[in-house]
């Protein structure tokens, strides 16, 4: 890596990306990117906006993504549907495969020994009342991090962060995560340090 490693951050605006931006700042060139403010435009859900928004970024060093939707609706609202058409469609498309193509574009275009994280969630290992979507998805992300670790080429690294709910979110998410002790959003920024400056690959670092 260069003496100061360019690190793309996507997600930058949101409360757990304007804290990745914080933690690695001090050490690093931050491009920072989202669909609708940063540096450069990435839409995740769009192949072709991830692809155009890496060539715009320039020569990186690591990609760390801190953004990724899906929907919260009780299981018994759910109907069996095509993807397009069904209540999982959104986790499917964005945060799923969102991040699935832009580790896939990313291991095209970062340096040598560069560095892939990902964000997913509590919800893989702790269900939650209307969250079968968020677990179905972070479950997925961990193992797609675990398998594409044994494969990335060229000395790439991919991590996966899964934190629990934030004290900075629990006015709007407080409610979904009843019993849950929240973390500081500063926590999880730290683990994509870890992710980002480390050695290790196919991990997921549960912030609990």
């Amino acid at each position: 890596m260069s003496q100061r490693p360019r690190i793309l951050v996507i997600g930058a605006s949101g409360v757990l990306g304007r804290a990745i931006v914080a933690e690695l700042s001090p050490r690093h060139e931050i491009v920072a990117a989202g669909s609708k403010s940063g540096d450069i435009r990435i839409d995740i859900a769009d192949p072709a906006s991830i692809v155009a928004g890496l060539k715009a970024a320039g020569p990186l060093d690591a990609a760390a993504c801190a953004a990724g939707a899906v929907n919260f609706h009780p299981l018994s609202a759910i109907k069996p549907a095509t993807i397009e058409h069904s209540s999982y469609g959104l986790g499917l498309s964005n945060k799923l495969m969102g991040q699935v193509n832009l580790a896939l574009a990313a291991r095209d275009h970062l340096n040598d020994a560069g560095s892939i994280t990902l964000i997913s969630g509590v919800t893989a290992d702790a269900p939650i009342a209307t969250g079968s979507s968020a677990s179905m998805v972070n479950g997925a992300l961990a193992s797609f991090v675990m398998a594409a670790a044994i494969e990335m080429p060229r000395s790439i690294r991919i991590n996966l962060v899964s934190p629990t709910v934030f004290e900075e979110s629990m006015t709007a998410y407080g409610p979904f995560f009843r019993g849950f002790d929240p973390v500081p959003v500063a926590r999880a920024a730290r683990a994509f340090s870890r992710s980002v400056e480390g050695l290790e690959t196919g991990k997921t670092y549960r912030v609990l």
